[in-house]
Order: structure tokens, then C-alpha cells, then sequence
């Protein structure tokens, strides 16, 4: 993963006109981490199948109005971010209007799947930036964290802090409250 760090005095409308304009390497993430942008290489098969086995899950509850993406780029300006999670539920009236970005807080459930090169990113800045935005649903699976892949679900934001609502090894169960009410079996999530 690299960084490009903004030159000082560049206000948040700077830096998102800097990530808009830049010319990426195909197939890379890029996001805006505390300011500094980063690019990121695309994820590895066991990620993405990681995703595809919760996105098809989570299908199976939503509304009928609400979409899963993949690649939508959510603004979080109170902490100088521009996220690009693993899988992002929202209503699909937030991404009618033109642009490249929503704001988190129109999100219902983010899920991050971490890669070994940014997992601090996922675990720590992330956590801070969607529970200031008031998503009210944060879904970290871990595959490298220190005590063995993990998935932890935080809810219930206040103040810019979660509340670790579970946290459970792979091969065990994990339970999504209202609105999805959709327990995940991590029996079969690839580790490492």
C-alpha cells in the first residue's frame, strides 16, 4: 500500500478534488484515510469470496429499496475520510444523485474484510470514521488479527465510539440485529 499525504493548508474540498482527479492504476483502492490518501492494491480471491458469501447472505433480508455495493466511495469530512468499504448497504435513493461519493451517514451496514497490508486502517481509523458518521452497523472481519481471524460487530454509535456489539473466532456464529436479523456462519470464511 502507498500514501500521498495532502500539503498543509489544503481544506477537505481540496483533498477530495485531489482523490477525484488523480489518475489511479486500474483496479486499485483508493481512499482518504485522516487525510492522507491511499492506494491500495485489489483484494485477494479469499477476500472477495468472503464478501460474495456475506453480500449473498445479506440479499436474502433487505428491502426491497436498499442495494449492496462494492465499490462506492462514502465521505466521512468530520474526520477527513473517504472510504471505500468491502461491502456497503444503503438505500438505493442515496445513490440516485450524480457524483462519486455519499455520505456515510446514509449508509445502514458497512463491512470491512481486512488485508494483511492495511488491517490498522480497518481496526482502528475506519471504527473511529464510520461511528462518527453514525452508521449504525460496522462489520470488521479480521482475518489477521493478532489472536486468530476474527469477525466483530460494532453498533449502537455515540459520540464517535462504537459498542462492541459480538466478537467471535471464524467457524463460529455471529447475529446481525434489526433491521437485517440474519445470523452469519463463519464456519466456512477462508483464514489468512
Amino acid at each position: 500500500m502507498s500514501a500521498l499525504a495532502a500539503e498543509a493548508g489544503q481544506g477537505w474540498d481540496d483533498v477530495v478534488r485531489l482523490w477525484h482527479q488523480m489518475d489511479w492504476p486500474e483496479g486499485c483502492k483508493v481512499e482518504i484515510i485522516e487525510g492522507i490518501i491511499t492506494v491500495a492494491p485489489s483484494p485477494a480471491t479469499q477476500h472477495n469470496s468472503i464478501a460474495e458469501e456475506i453480500q449473498r447472505r445479506l440479499y436474502r433480508v433487505i428491502p426491497d429499496d436498499w442495494g449492496i455495493y462494492q465499490t462506492q466511495a462514502v465521505a466521512i469530512p468530520a474526520r477527513s475520510g473517504m472510504y471505500i468499504p468491502d461491502l456497503l448497504v444503503a438505500p438505493k435513493a442515496a445513490l440516485r444523485e450524480s457524483g462519486h461519493f455519499i455520505q456515510a451517514a446514509e449508509a445502514e451496514l458497512v463491512a470491512e474484510i481486512t488485508s494483511q497490508s492495511n488491517a490498522n486502517h480497518d481496526r482502528i481509523a475506519k471504527v473511529a470514521g464510520y461511528a462518527t458518521a453514525g452508521v449504525p452497523l460496522y462489520l470488521l472481519v479480521d482475518r489477521w488479527a493478532p489472536g486468530g481471524p476474527t469477525i466483530t460487530l460494532y453498533g449502537a454509535p455515540s459520540g464517535g465510539v462504537y459498542r462492541v456489539l459480538s466478537a467471535v473466532p471464524f467457524g463460529e456464529k455471529t447475529h446481525l440485529p434489526a433491521p437485517f436479523d440474519l445470523t452469519l456462519d463463519t464456519a466456512e470464511f477462508p483464514a489468512g
